[in-house]
């Protein structure tokens, strides 16, 4: 009987969702804010050297 109750206590634990925080949700986003200016950056950088290129021509 012990048993049993134990199996069923077991299989309704198992049943349960994990409560998993989130710990690497803000490091993600400071990740993603820093691939926007990179981003960013490369765009701007690219465009200064045409505008140098164009203006020696």
């Amino acid at each position: 009987m012990k048993f049993i109750v134990l199996a069923v206590v077991l299989l309704l634990s198992a049943c349960d969702k994990p409560s998993v925080p989130k710990i690497a949700a803000p490091q993600r986003e400071v990740l993603d804010n820093a691939k926007a200016v990179d981003q960013m950056m490369q765009k701007n950088t690219e465009e200064e050297k045409k505008k140098i290129e164009d203006a020696g021509n």
